[in-house]
């Protein structure tokens, strides 16, 4: 039976604040040794320490990783792997959507550079010691607006036309065909990799950190939305529940498997994002 203990290893993306970290906090009571993997020292390390207090588990580590620069996850996976010899649980939580276009280190429109491209190369990168692991389990934070979306190959990065709902909707559905597709592909290994909507969480996502755009509306809308805690329920019920074990190629809401859009299912069109990603992230195809 799959069951969190501290013999397990479990790693999160974005988890210096919001669902991530509520998610940290929750799966270290477990006694899991939980890797929290942040794109900023200073705000890992005060998430780090209220993760460590709260869950009264010290095995909680902080890991630096930009996951909108390819070299960076690169180096961080090659980190990883000298430092953790399993991987039983991968929680791809990290999300941008910010106004404006912007750009990632390696010149990509930066929701779809670090919502997909950085989860996917990063997945790729420790598909190894997963399987190694098994059973083991990926867990894809997607949203509902991945049913508007579409992926625009003849314009992936949105220079033509962009707006930040086309944007990140495009992430997002990436995320569901990211999920159905690495599910038929690991078929058979013991890795499961199941998809989520967290619903409408209040969080620090939609902020632009330098500027501070954004910060207002957030305030205003925070009382008419989930805590950071609710929405990361569905995530974290993906990577604990024994209810789950061996469901794979899911797309969860509520802690339940509910229809994604039609597109996420066109097979076709999940081959040609695999093949697409593979380049963009320098992988061999």
């Amino acid at each position: 039976m799959f069951d969190l203990d501290k013999n397990n290893v479990v790693l999160i993306t974005g988890a210096n604040s919001g669902m991530g970290k509520a998610t940290a906090i929750e799966l270290a009571k477990t006694g899991a040794q939980v890797v929290m993997l942040c794109r900023s020292k200073a705000r890992g390390e005060e998430a780090a320490a209220e993760v460590r207090a709260q869950s009264q588990n010290s095995a909680v580590e902080l890991m630096i990783c930009d996951l909108g620069c390819l070299a960076e996850i690169r180096d961080f996976c090659k980190t990883f792997k000298e430092r953790f010899d399993r991987l039983d649980v991968l929680i791809n939580n990290a999300g941008v959507i910010l106004p404006g276009r912007h750009i990632t280190k390696d010149g990509f429109e930066l929701q779809f550079g670090v919502n997909h491209l950085g989860h996917f190369l990063l997945t790729q990168l420790l598909l190894d010691r997963m399987v190694k692991s098994a059973p083991a389990r990926i867990i894809n934070v997607s949203s509902g607006a991945h049913k508007v979306g579409k992926i625009h190959f003849h314009d992936i990065n949105l220079e033509r036309n962009y707006s930040i709902w086309r944007a990140y909707a495009q992430s997002k559905l990436a995320n569901v065909l990211f999920t159905y597709e690495l599910a038929r592909r690991l078929e058979g290994s013991g890795v499961t990799v199941n998809c989520l909507h967290p619903g409408a969480v209040a969080t620090s996502m939609g902020v632009n950190r330098e500027t501070g755009f954004g910060q207002l509306i957030m305030t205003l809308l925070k009382p008419f939305f989930q805590t950071p805690l609710e929405g990361a329920r569905t995530a974290i019920f993906l990577a604990a529940s024994p209810e789950v074990e061996g469901v794979t190629g899911k797309y969860f809401y509520k802690s339940k498997p509910v229809s994604s859009s039609r597109r996420s299912h066109d097979v076709d069109l999940s081959k040609k994002l695999w093949e697409v990603s593979l380049k963009m992230t320098g992988l061999e195809p």
